[in-house]
C-alpha cells in the first residue's frame, strides 16, 4: 500500500489537536512559525520538512487535557519534560518517525543546557526553535479573543525577557525579525493557517508501506490515545489484537486481518477530545456528558478519512457504535449498511472494554463477557453471528483482548 507520509503526519497532528478540547491547532501553529523562521534562516528543504513535521508532532506525548492546560498557561513547570520523554519513546520506535524523536525529546530543553548536549547542530537548532515558537504560542493564548496585531509587541517583549537562558540568540533574532510583519501573526488565525497547511500538504511525500509497517504507525496513534487515562490504557491495542484474532476465526485473508487490527487500533482517536473528568467518572454520565462522548467516533472518522488508501478502515473504525437496528451513532446505520468488518470491530470494542477495569467496575471474566455480548446480540446491538464466532474460542479471544492468561470464572 502506498501512503503519503505528509497525510499521516497531518492526521496525527489532527489527533493531537483533539487533546486541546477548546484550544485547537497548537501544534499546527508551532509548525508554521518554526518553518517560516527556518526558511528565513536559509535552511535547506530537508531541514524545512523535518522542522515542519517535528512541529506538527512535538506534543505527541500529551494525551491528558490536564497536561495540555500546563502547556498553554505556563512558561515552564515541574515535570514539563515528561511529555517530551513520552513523545520520544513513541517516535523512536517507528522507522518512519525516528528522525524526529531527538527533536521532540529536547523541545523543552533550555539553550544554556542544550548547547552542552552531544547532539548534532541541526537537532539542537530544530529543538530549540520549536521550544521558542511553542512558548510564543503559549503566550499568545493568554490574549485569546484579542487582535494579535495589537498584542504582538507584548508577546515579543515577554520572549525577550527569557531569551538569554532559554533560547539560542540567533533563533530569537530571526523570530523578532519575522514576527515584525503582519503576515506572521495573521497566518496564526484558523482560516489563514488552514490555507497554509493545505498548501504545505500539496508537496506529497509518498512512501510504499506494507500493512505490517502501517500497523506499527497505527500503534503510535493508539499509544497516544491509550495514554490518556489509566482506564483507557491498552484498550486500543487490545481491540486491535482481538479484531485481528476474530478475523482469523472468521477465516478472512491475512491482509484483511491486518487491516482489522489497524481499524481496532485507530477506532478511539476521537476520545482524545473527551475531557479526562468524563472518561474517569465513576458514576453514570449525565445528558451533557453523553452528548460529548457521542462525538468521539465521528472525530475518529474525520481524521482517518484524510489518508488515501484507508477509506474502508476509516469506516470500520468509525462505525463501532452503530447497531443493526439503526439506533447507534454517529450515522444511525442499519444492518445492510454495516460491513462484516465493522461488526467485528464493534464486538471487539465491547469485549475488550468489559475485560478491562473501568472507573465504575472491575474487569469481568470471559463467561460473564459472553453472557453480556449474547444479550446485546439478542437486542441487535451487536451481530449475533460474530458473537457466536467469539464463543467458539472464548479463551483465545480473552487472551487477544487482554494480552495475558484468562481468569476463569469460579
Amino acid at each position: 500500500m502506498k501512503i503519503d507520509f505528509r497525510q499521516i503526519v497531518s492526521a496525527l497532528s489532527d489527533t493531537l489537536d483533539l487533546v486541546g478540547v477548546d484550544d485547537y491547532q497548537h501544534c499546527k501553529r508551532v509548525a508554521f512559525m518554526a518553518t517560516e523562521c527556518a526558511r528565513k534562516l536559509g535552511w535547506g528543504q530537508k531541514q524545512l520538512d523535518t522542522v515542519y513535521h517535528a512541529g506538527l508532532l512535538h506534543d505527541c506525548g500529551v494525551s491528558s487535557t490536564r497536561e495540555h492546560a500546563h502547556l498553554i498557561e505556563e512558561l515552564d513547570w515541574q515535570n514539563s519534560g515528561n511529555h517530551c520523554t513520552r513523545g520520544f519513546a513513541l517516535l523512536e520506535q517507528q522507522s518512519v518517525f525516528k528522525h524526529l524523536s531527538e527533536i521532540v525529546l529536547h523541545h523543552h530543553t533550555f539553550w544554556e543546557r542544550m548547547k552542552e548536549l552531544p547532539l548534532s547542530a541541526e537537532t539542537q537548532d530544530a529543538s530549540n526553535l520549536i521550544f521558542l515558537v511553542d512558548r510564543v504560542d503559549a503566550f499568545a493564548a493568554h490574549y485569546a479573543g484579542q487582535d494579535l496585531l495589537l498584542t504582538r509587541y507584548e508577546i515579543q517583549e515577554t520572549m525577550k525577557k527569557h531569551a538569554k537562558r532559554l533560547f539560542k540568540p540567533e533563533l530569537m533574532d530571526v523570530f523578532l525579525e519575522i514576527s515584525s510583519s503582519e503576515f506572521f501573526w495573521l497566518t496564526l488565525e484558523m482560516r489563514h493557517l488552514n490555507l497554509y497547511l493545505r498548501e504545505m500538504s500539496e508537496h506529497h511525500l509518498q512512501r510504499e508501506m506494507t500493512p505490517y509497517e502501517f500497523l506499527e504507525v497505527a500503534r503510535l496513534f493508539a499509544g497516544i490515545v491509550d495514554a490518556k487515562s489509566p482506564f483507557t490504557a491498552s484498550h486500543s491495542l487490545g481491540v486491535g489484537r482481538l479484531a485481528h484474532y476474530i478475523g482469523k476465526l472468521d477465516k478472512l485473508d491475512e491482509h484483511t486481518c491486518y487491516l482489522l487490527e489497524i481499524a481496532g487500533l485507530l477506532h478511539d482517536l476521537g476520545k482524545l477530545n473527551i475531557p479526562d473528568s468524563i472518561l474517569e467518572k465513576s458514576g453514570p454520565l449525565d445528558e451533557k456528558e453523553r452528548a460529548i462522548m457521542k462525538r468521539h467516533s465521528f472525530e475518529s472518522y474525520q481524521i482517518l478519512r484524510q489518508i488515501d488508501g484507508l477509506e474502508k478502515v476509516a469506516e470500520w473504525a468509525a462505525f463501532h457504535h452503530e447497531t443493526l437496528t439503526g439506533e447507534g451513532y454517529p450515522y444511525g446505520l442499519r444492518r445492510n449498511s454495516l460491513s462484516r468488518e465493522a461488526r467485528i470491530i464493534a464486538v471487539a470494542d465491547v469485549f475488550q472494554a468489559l475485560a478491562q477495569e473501568r472507573p465504575y467496575r472491575g474487569p469481568l471474566p470471559p463467561e460473564k463477557i459472553l453472557e453480556i455480548l449474547r444479550d446485546m446480540g439478542k437486542k441487535s446491538k451487536l451481530d449475533p453471528d460474530i458473537i457466536e464466532l467469539v464463543a467458539t474460542d472464548l479463551l483465545g479471544c480473552w487472551q487477544a483482548a487482554t494480552g495475558h492468561e484468562p481468569v476463569l470464572a469460579a
